[in-house]
């Protein structure tokens, strides 16, 4: 039923202005007429930013010649996986993703042997099923795996055929459309801060292979406008105060906040997915205020305080202080009267 449904998959070609910005640019890019079971659910409030573009150019780049491997990096929660994952929504993408582990071996990635009714099968895995039938192969975490088993990849990232012994010797050739992306916390040559635990060195040949984009935390800006698409019945001011907040924890992370005291340093940062779910539970806490429980410092616990050092939280808490002076009095009436 799946194989049947993935062999009618029908190529289009689109325009890349009217499809991601509703301008018409004349670039035509190749995406499948219409969706099936494996192609992401277009999310109405998403919004793109500056870095769709380095993807857009692999993908038209993909229309024209043999597309290199993309490898996507950047900080936790900046938004990687979901950019590529409604990129390809709106190409119809089939996409097959996969997690990368330290015991993540290659039979995860091209399939294996199964019992059905009695009878040994053998079932595709992801890698498998985007190059037979021209879908995207998403690999996350990748520098969590063992580069000996992610070195096993340089065929396939050249080009070349996958050839699976278990099933008799099968060669599958990559279909014209696949893709293969990966995603990781670092840029494959290790973890300089410390934060990413199990993240490894990968192969320098593996690297080479690929198509480098980084991904950082969305514009300030763009995240004041996400907050409003999610969480309209929080008031403006505090939206925007909330997208500056994570700003600051940022600049603090990384020591380049103007207020930060002379080896003043805090143990996380505040990622773009951290962003939603605070401003999420601080509409659903709002029935707290009641209480005379502060909603917005509350919510912030949940999201981000209690995965902190107590040092660290308590620097949180009393920088919501500052930029939060009365905020949240004036926010549970607002929100009430909405």
């Amino acid at each position: 039923m799946i194989t049947h449904e993935l062999d009618t998959l029908t190529t289009t070609d689109m325009d890349a202005g009217t499809l991601f910005s509703g301008k018409a640019s004349g670039r035509m890019i190749r995406g499948y007429s219409a969706p099936c079971s494996f192609t992401p659910r277009i999310d109405p409030d998403y919004l793109f930013h500056d870095s769709m573009r380095d993807i857009v150019v692999w993908l038209l780049s993909g229309t024209e010649e043999k597309a290199d491997p993309l490898y996507i990096f950047g900080p936790t929660g900046s938004g990687k996986t979901s950019l590529v994952r409604q990129l390809a929504a709106r190409l119809n993408y089939p996409v097959f993703d996969v997690t990368g582990h330290g015991r993540l071996e290659f039979p995860d990635l091209a399939g294996h042997l199964s019992v059905q009714s009695g009878n040994m099968v053998y079932q595709y895995g992801p890698l498998a099923l985007a190059m037979r039938y021209g879908g995207l192969f998403l690999l996350n975490e990748a520098d969590l795996l063992d580069p000996a088993t992610a070195t096993g990849l340089n065929g396939v990232l050249d080009g070349g055929p996958l050839c699976i012994p278990e099933n008799g010797g099968e060669i599958i050739q990559p279909h014209p459309m696949f893709r293969f992306v990966a995603t990781a916390n670092t840029n494959g040559a290790s973890d300089e801060s410390g934060l990413y635990q199990g993240t490894l060195r990968q192969n320098i040949a593996l690297m080479d292979r690929f198509y480098l984009c980084e991904v950082g935390y969305p514009a300030q800006e763009t995240e004041v406008m996400l907050l409003e698409r999610i969480a309209p019945d929080i008031p403006q001011d505090i939206r925007e105060t909330m997208a500056s907040f994570a700003g600051e924890v940022r600049r603090l992370f990384m020591g380049e906040s103007e207020k930060q005291k002379y080896g003043e340093t805090i143990d996380i940062t505040f990622s773009t997915r951290t962003l939603i779910r605070w401003a999420t539970l601080t509409r659903r806490f709002q029935p707290l205020a009641r209480q005379g429980i502060q909603p917005i410092g509350y919510a912030l616990d949940r999201a981000l305080g209690f995965r902190a050092s107590r040092e660290t939280r308590a620097m949180l808490h009393e920088l919501a202080q500052r930029m939060f002076p009365t905020a949240e009095s004036q926010q549970t009436t607002d929100i009430e009267n909405t």
